[in-house]
């Protein structure tokens, strides 16, 4: 793949951002500050909205250095696998984020001609998961699956991509499946 590809998720009007192939996009609201109670739900003849807390204790861990990527849930670590990380020219940004968005089957598009690449799911280049957790007004930055020609890069922990975080196929879905918007993602050095 060229060093000239991204995922391109292209804002709508109405704020929130569709794939250029229109798959599937789960996205955290975009104007909503972040909260521990989930949306007031009204019911008619109710004096006041119901609310449901968020209990979730859950956060993606990044290790760069190691090269892996763990779910823990109060610490405890449930799931940890190899990932393969940014290059020393586009390195993966470190620091606390969010889950933004997930997407299944994802589509990639160059940054040069604007052109989507047609291969989507297992096979395409984003593999057929992906979890969003930070944006740039260039770049989606975010931990996606891995076409099994590629499967070597994640196989070695290599630094490699453009930012974004590989694994493998059933890894990534194992991941995108216990998550949920606004999961905290830790991305150490």
């Amino acid at each position: 793949m060229s060093r000239s590809l991204f995922l391109a998720l292209l804002l709508t009007t109405g704020g929130g951002a569709a794939l250029a192939s229109g798959a599937p996009l789960i996205e955290a609201p975009v104007q909503a500050p972040p909260t521990t109670t989930a949306p007031a739900i009204t019911t008619p003849g109710s004096a006041a909205p119901a609310t449901a807390t968020v209990t979730s204790t859950r956060e993606i861990v990044l290790e760069l250095g190691k090269r892996t990527i763990s779910l823990r849930d109060n610490g405890k670590v449930l799931g940890s696998w190899p990932v393969a990380i940014g290059d020393s020219e586009n390195p993966t940004p470190t620091g606390r984020f969010k889950v933004r968005n997930k997407v299944v089957n994802p589509q990639y598009q160059s940054t040069k001609s604007g052109k989507n690449n047609p291969n989507i799911g297992p096979n395409g280049p984003l593999g057929d998961r992906w979890i969003g957790f930070h944006a740039t007004t260039k770049d989606q930055f975010g931990i996606h699956g891995t076409p099994a020609a590629w499967a070597w890069a994640v196989n070695q922990r290599a630094a490699v991509t453009h930012g974004c975080v590989r694994m493998l196929t059933p890894h990534v879905r194992a991941l995108f499946d216990q998550v949920e918007l606004g999961t905290p993602v830790v991305v150490k050095p």
